[in-house]
């Protein structure tokens, strides 16, 4: 069985997002040809490339540090911002976004893992955020993203996506599980495990294009 074959069946009802970044056109074409319509790029240049080259219907995800001063590029093609970690960053969009006349989801990324390597919230900030997120009309908060820790200790990983399914769960419980949908977490290291603990959305590049 292929790792793309083995993903689709390790998969329940948890949406993949194919990490394309770094990845050729030609490679990114290929699993669209397979039916994936879901990618993840972390440089806003080689979004904006990308996303004039493929085909149209793609949904393209950020899923890197964003810079605010590259945000009014990339909105024009993004249907998902993953990795939003700062107030400021909210307002640019929330800015850029009214411009354009859309309303942009984003994902609030938490830093679970509490590694000085990763950026993102910490779990006690995350209700008074998203309540300061619902004034502006022009983003839409669907969730959270994290990354698991660096190591290969299975309980390390198993804690820190236990913790964010409860704070997805919290959450859910104080905004409606209508409002909080995603909680993207796995990787291609760590992916079962995240599902295992209540994923919504996997971003998986490495296992998928070292095969091919």
């Amino acid at each position: 069985m292929s790792n793309y074959s083995k993903i689709k069946h390790d998969l329940f009802n948890q949406k993949l997002i194919v990490v394309s970044k770094k990845r050729s056109i030609e490679q990114i074409q290929s699993y669209y040809d397979l039916g994936e319509r879901s990618f993840g790029e972390n440089r806003y240049d080689e979004l904006i490339d990308k996303a004039k080259a493929l085909p149209k219907d793609i949904d393209w995800h950020f899923i890197g540090h964003l810079q605010r001063n590259k945000v009014k590029y990339v909105l024009p093609y993004v249907s998902l911002i993953q990795s939003v970690e700062s107030m400021e960053l909210v307002q640019i969009i929330d800015k850029e976004a009214k411009k354009l006349n859309r309303i942009i989801p984003i994902l609030i990324q938490f830093n679970f893992a509490k590694e000085d390597t990763k950026s993102g919230l910490p779990h006690n900030e995350a209700i008074p955020f998203i309540t300061e997120c619902l004034n502006y009309s022009h983003v839409q908060v669907k969730g959270i993203m994290c990354m698991g820790p660096h190591t290969e200790d299975i309980s390390a990983i198993e804690h820190v996506f236990e913790e964010a399914h409860q704070c997805f769960l919290e959450l859910q419980n104080h905004f409606g599980r209508d409002i909080i949908t995603e909680c993207s977490m796995g990787m291609s290291d760590d992916y079962n495990l995240a599902i295992q603990h209540g994923s919504t959305m996997v971003r998986i590049g490495s296992i998928l294009f070292n095969e091919k």
